[in-house]
């Protein structure tokens, strides 16, 4: 159950600020809903990035390094296939984080003399001004602008601001985190704002055995549980909130019928929380649904290409082939 602000006068007036920002509106909307839940693109605040870096040096992370390897030691054929007969591109990257895999592909494209326009999107200010600040010391020709905001709103602008060829990055697994429902819908999106002949290159974490995925995400160490309960501390610091983050356990599933790897919040008492100017209520053993990471077999990639409307053109798998990251043109 949820109350609004005239039932606490003491917190009437809200911030305009809040009360127009898109990221409180989601909180009070996924928290207000059966069953509770956040978007998981609220994980990566300036702690939030750090800590997931700190996820991928986890021994139990295994995405990370097996997309990794294909960067390392498969970067030219990654170029060689993106490349065709217009030699200059812009390379889009959605989600860029820290560009650590991208460098491979940035300093072989640049070794090789090729003209391109690197266009890096992340929804974190602090990844944008960081890239802004490291990679033209560590690649001093390259073109670059970085642009900060939602994936599909800022692919948008990068589309309707160049009329070069595109090639869209979505690295990392960052499909995964929809089910296949919505990453349909976001690739049939993503191909509306591309032309006839644009590719895009998205990653997948594939099926495997059940117990080494639910281990990625249950780490002995508990970092993905303190990057999951950052984001209360997020809602606390920018919205005023009161979650005692002691009050909530870390609790991941995995389905190997469906590939659908879930974590969620348990809430461990019964509770009011304020945020802004709504209180909500938490019920003991209520459960907060924080993230899903599916995982995809080869077939269901070629099924989420042609549903949206490109024709797979290339693969590069890992050696262990835990991980794929597969080609498609825009047709």
């Amino acid at each position: 159950m949820s109350y609004t602000v005239s039932q606490f006068p003491e917190v009437e007036k809200v911030n305009e600020r809040i009360a127009n920002n898109d990221f409180f509106k989601d909180v009070i909307d996924g928290l207000s809903s059966q069953p509770k839940n956040l978007k998981s693109k609220y994980f990566y605040d300036q702690a939030g990035d750090a800590i997931f870096q700190e996820i991928m040096k986890s021994p139990e992370y295994y995405p990370s390094d097996c997309e990794m390897e294909i960067f390392a030691e498969q970067c030219a054929a990654l170029a060689e296939a993106m490349m065709c007969s217009e030699n200059e591109f812009d390379l889009v990257e959605l989600g860029a984080g820290d560009a650590t895999k991208t460098k491979f592909l940035l300093r072989h494209l640049s070794d090789q003399n090729i003209k391109f326009s690197y266009k890096p999107i992340d929804i974190s200010e602090n990844i944008i001004n960081y890239l802004h600040a490291t990679l033209p010391v560590v690649f001093p020709k390259i073109q670059m602008e970085g642009f900060n905001g939602d994936y599909l709103h800022m692919l948008k602008k990068v589309s309707s601001t160049s009329q070069k060829r595109k090639v869209v990055l979505l690295l990392g697994s960052s499909i995964g985190n929809m089910n296949i429902g919505e990453a349909t819908e976001f690739c049939i999106k993503i191909r509306g704002t591309l032309s006839p002949g644009d590719m895009l290159l998205i990653g997948t974490d594939l099926r495997k055995n059940p117990s080494t995925i639910l281990a990625a995400y249950n780490d002995k160490e508990g970092v993905t549980k303190k990057f999951n309960l950052n984001l209360l501390t997020r809602i606390n610091r920018e919205f005023g909130a009161n979650f005692d983050i002691l009050d909530f356990d870390h609790f991941p599933t995995y389905d190997p019928l469906t590939g659908a790897c879930k974590s969620y919040l348990i809430c461990l008492k019964t509770q009011v929380i304020r945020i802004g100017s709504f209180a909500l209520s938490f019920q003991k053993d209520e459960v907060i649904d924080m993230e899903i990471s599916q995982k995809y077999t080869l077939e269901d990639t070629r099924s989420l290409a042609s549903s949206s409307g490109f024709v797979p053109v290339a693969d590069f798998y890992d050696k262990k082939k835990w991980f794929l990251d597969t080609l498609w043109i825009a047709c």
